[in-house]
């Protein structure tokens, strides 16, 4: 597992997981799927293996992502969903060969066949979608309190007021920022 890709918890909200491979959307972006293999790889964390990817597929990956990303928005926003968004995702649902399963546990996950594309994969992230951006899961879309990241996030915390996307980089961020100003702006030193 690759230390750029979270580790997969039960819980987590692929869709916007998948977003979040592009952070610091609104200063200087990191694109943390730059290549075909490290999309085979972020697939993989997230228990969606395919042996391969070409970089035909890497862009339409990108475009889902980013489809999820402006509908993810709208909706954390209560804004009107926009309709090309609308329809990357619900096209990317509808092409893709998975089907969901019943874990032991009474988890449902999903389970791509033997010799499954890409595709298949982009599928079971834009169904992830559909039902978070349809209300279809117990929590909230929100968008994160940083300014320079402003991802969509999934909150499921109880009192659902969760600020940021990631506590260990956003929320460790400006709570550092807000810190350090504070320092700049304190009581002059005595003498």
């Amino acid at each position: 597992m690759s230390a750029a890709f979270p580790e997969f918890r039960l819980g987590t909200v692929l869709a916007t997981s998948f977003t979040g491979t592009l952070s610091e959307r609104h200063g200087e972006p990191v694109e943390r799927i730059p290549a075909p293999h490290r999309l085979v790889d972020w697939l993989a964390v997230y228990g969606l293996a395919v042996d391969s990817c070409t970089a035909a597929q890497l862009e339409r990956a990108r475009e889902l992502r980013e489809s999820v990303h402006a509908a993810a928005t709208a909706a954390a926003l209560r804004e009107a969903l926009p309709a090309p968004a609308v329809h990357v995702i619900n096209e990317h649902s509808a092409r893709g060969r998975a089907a969901a399963v019943l874990t032991p546990e009474g988890e449902r996950r999903w389970r791509l066949g033997p010799d499954a594309q890409v595709a298949d994969a982009l599928g079971v992230i834009a169904a992830d979608a559909v039902g978070v951006i349809a209300g279809e899961r117990d929590g909230r879309l929100a968008l994160c309190a940083s300014p320079t990241c402003r991802a969509a996030f999934f909150d499921t915390s109880r009192s659902r007021t969760r600020r940021w996307c990631d506590m260990n980089t956003c929320g460790n961020r400006q709570k550092k920022a807000r810190f350090h100003a504070g320092r700049r702006t304190g009581p002059a030193p005595t003498t």
